[in-house]
């Protein structure tokens, strides 16, 4: 009976997850930005470190070190992904997996929005490394981002034009 509800609005279950999500997101930000010193390390593995860095700059820190001009641009990139995202997760019909990683991203680029506009840097906390070499530091919001882009890929490159034109000849009936 629950699922069956849940079933009936989509939507409402969708608006409920990113939520969650980006709670999450925030969560976890605010407990590592509090627990970790600016600039730290806490070594957990061999190739695995939790850290506490701000990115001034967008995904693996390309434009971090210019002089501000970025923030209003990657804030402004922001809305123009997230707005567009939402309402086709809302008010379109779309397959749910493509509604799921819709979610992702909007919930991803929300929670970096939201640390953007109240400090202008983003709270990195995750660290992977091989020996002296660092992969950027990230957080759980890129990571939404990046899981729900590589599904995209994935799923359009398994998916022949055929199957994609009758679903999405089934999805406008």
């Amino acid at each position: 009976m629950l699922l069956f509800h849940w079933r009936q609005r989509p939507r409402v279950l969708w608006v409920i997850l990113v939520g969650a999500l980006i709670f999450l997101d925030q969560l976890t930000k605010t407990y590592f930005a509090n627990t970790i010193a600016l600039g730290e390390a806490v070594v957990v593995t061999d190739w695995f470190n939790f850290v506490h860095v701000l990115n001034r700059g967008a995904a693996f820190s390309f434009l971090a070190s210019a002089d501000g001009w970025q923030r209003p641009l990657l804030i402004g990139v922001s809305f123009f992904v997230i707005v567009p995202v939402t309402l086709v997760c809302m008010y379109k019909k779309v397959e749910p997996v493509e509604r799921w990683m819709g979610g992702l991203v909007v919930a991803g680029g929300t929670s970096n929005l939201i640390d953007r506009i109240q400090t202008g840097a983003v709270v990195d906390f995750l660290d992977v490394h091989w020996r002296e070499w660092h992969w950027p530091a990230f957080n759980l919001a890129d990571s939404y981002i990046v899981c729900a882009v590589c599904v995209w890929i994935f799923l359009s490159r398994y998916t022949s034009p055929a199957q994609a034109a009758s679903t999405k000849a089934e999805a406008q009936v």
